[in-house]
């Protein structure tokens, strides 16, 4: 578990550097925000893509980790419906907060899949990430455009990470050589993605307390950082994953939910500090329960 820890020592420190930079005025609102979108919507399309485009591994060849995650993830969906009438929470706030079961921070997933593994971790990741991405943005959409009738195609569909999961996997299946400068190019955005990502994670750090009951923060963030691992590893075990893949499903289940969740919420029902408090909570307890899940399938 040390071993661990000191792996994913330095990114943790980057979140910390956030969260302590976004108390320095000369850092205000403005800057964040502006940090925020240009790694949602450049520096990470960039790392996604690269990954992708030059990824040796196939969908075929990776049939069963894809399996492996569209399963976890699924579960995750199923547990917190079957959980709803314990939770007893009202609509807006259950739609707003049903990502966080599923959602996974891809800055840290990519980070920590880097410092295990390599570029080969990066790239079995990537893969993995563009085929969940389109699900998770499918059922976390659908939940919330319940409450105002968005179109759940059409944000799918404009969504950044999505279009660079598909360009790249499309890329990929031609064959086609990057041109050397464009390659070079992807490189030096794909460096920037993953520091100036989890610096954006720890800037966006919130705790508004009384937004949500007890019972709910400790049943999301349980079966966020527990529950979903558990049955990543699981699993794995069951369909003979390899020692990589196996460690890639698991990680990928036990990151905490992504910053974007917060972002979704607002942008369709307005509910979003119960998703902000689970986002900030679960980064937080993932400092432990995340070296945990490192060691126990290294």
């Amino acid at each position: 578990m040390i071993a661990s820890a000191l792996l994913l020592l330095p990114d943790f420190l980057l979140i910390a550097l956030g969260a302590a930079l976004k108390r320095v005025p000369v850092f205000d609102e403005p800057f964040w925000r502006g940090l925020e979108r240009f790694v949602y919507f450049i520096l990470f399309p960039a790392l996604l893509f690269r990954a992708l485009a030059a990824s040796t591994l196939s969908l075929g060849d990776a049939s069963r980790l894809i399996g492996v995650g569209i399963l976890f993830t699924v579960a995750g969906m199923v547990l917190t419906l079957l959980a709803r009438p314990l939770l007893r929470l009202p609509q807006p706030v259950f739609a707003a907060c049903f990502q966080c079961a599923f959602r996974f921070n891809t800055y840290i997933a990519l980070a920590a899949a880097s410092r295990l593994a390599g570029q080969e971790g990066v790239a079995a990741i990537s893969l993995l990430i563009g085929v969940l991405v389109p699900i998770v943005n499918i059922a976390a959409v659908a939940m919330l455009a319940r409450e105002r009738g968005r179109g759940v195609w059409l944000a799918i569909a404009r969504n950044p990470l999505v279009i660079a999961c598909a360009a790249g996997l499309a890329w990929n299946v031609l064959h086609v050589p990057l041109p050397s400068v464009v390659a070079r190019v992807l490189e030096l955005l794909a460096q920037a993605a993953l520091p100036l990502g989890l610096i954006a994670v720890g800037a966006g750090l919130a705790f508004v307390r009384g937004t949500l009951p007890l019972r709910a923060l400790v049943w999301w963030n349980g079966l966020k950082l527990g529950a979903l691992p558990a049955i990543a590893l699981a699993l794995g075990t069951l369909l003979g994953l390899s020692p990589l893949e196996r460690q890639v499903a698991v990680l990928l289940a036990a990151v905490p939910t992504a910053p974007s969740a917060y972002i979704l919420a607002m942008q369709m029902n307005g509910v979003g500090a119960p998703v902000a408090l689970l986002i900030s909570s679960g980064t937080l307890l993932a400092v432990v329960t995340l070296p945990l899940w490192l060691a126990l399938i290294a």
